[in-house]
């Protein structure tokens, strides 16, 4: 049995103390050995610059595959083509393809949905990428059925997506019911569950609220209770608990590996990979910040 494949996704820094955190976390994760680690997209394409510098980062610095998110929230094609270009050569192998977020003032991509840029990047690019694509066990919160979900997965895997990565989710059986019917649909490819680790209330309720994922109601009035409370240690300590528990169900059940959002952050990622024997030995660092 192969073992369970690991990954980690990190955001571009903005400045220099967000870039010595991205620096730290980054050769912290990279011991474990993961098959790759991506970066981010801002809405609108608003982080470009920074996502290619941090992806080069990664590249030169840790020898770990790097692999960058790219939406259709581009200018026009040229800038996509120009962006691809710079990725193949600079040696990168895998993307991670979105549609991306809407600029705050909306207005759209070139593309309107992934699907479009998968298929744009199979037919101009062949098989040089490896693609990711998102799917959404829940519920993504623009489609009008699960359905739907479905059939928007299982055109970008008819596009040419070679697996996929999912949005955060709490609840194990969402992930299995979620693979069973992209199944049934006929979509083959690997389907990596995304984890949030779970280290305060108030930043998890905001991504939450933005991407559709469910808190369980248990979940969420402890590590509220405990945020306001300013008892971190123990938001942490259940949060681990809940996380690797969660972690191992996926694992046990077939999940073939697990992608952590990381937010940039080291510790929390660390210890669950210990917990669940992921990646290579964590050097016993029990105590980082």
């Amino acid at each position: 049995m192969s073992k369970p494949q690991l990954s980690f996704e990190f955001f571009p820094p903005k400045n220099e103390k967000q870039q010595e955190t991205f620096e730290r976390s980054r050769d912290r994760l990279a011991a474990l050995g993961p098959e790759y680690m991506s970066v981010t997209f801002g809405a609108g394409g608003s982080t470009r610059t920074r996502t290619f510098e941090a992806v080069r980062n990664i590249a030169e610095h840790t020898g770990v595959p790097a692999a960058p998110h790219i939406s259709c929230m581009s200018e026009d094609i040229d800038s996509i083509r120009d962006l691809l270009d710079d990725y193949r050569d600079n040696g990168i192998e895998r993307l991670v393809v979105l549609r991306g977020d809407r600029p705050s003032g909306g207005g759209s991509g070139v593309f309107d949905y992934a699907v479009d840029l998968v298929r744009f990047i199979r037919e101009h690019y062949g098989d040089r990428f490896h693609i990711e694509v998102a799917c959404y066990p829940e519920h993504h919160p623009e489609s009008k059925t699960p359905i739907t979900d479905i059939e928007h997965f299982r055109a970008k895997v008819e596009a040419g997506a070679d697996g996929a990565i999912t949005q955060y989710f709490f609840s194990a059986e969402s992930y299995f019911r979620f693979v069973d019917d992209a199944r049934s649909a006929g979509v083959d490819v690997p389907i990596v569950p995304g984890i949030m680790p779970i280290t305060n209330y108030s930043g998890l309720a905001r991504f939450s609220r933005m991407c559709g994922a469910e808190i369980p109601l248990w979940i969420a009035k402890r590590i509220e209770a405990w945020e306001e409370a300013g008892d971190k240690a123990s938001l942490r300590a259940f949060g681990e608990e809940v996380v690797t528990r969660l972690c191992r169900q996926l694992l046990d059940g077939g999940a073939p590996g697990i992608h952590f959002y990381t937010l940039n952050q080291s510790k929390a990622p660390l210890a669950l990979c210990r917990n669940l024997g992921l990646g290579k030995a964590a050097a016993g660092e029990r105590d980082i910040a």
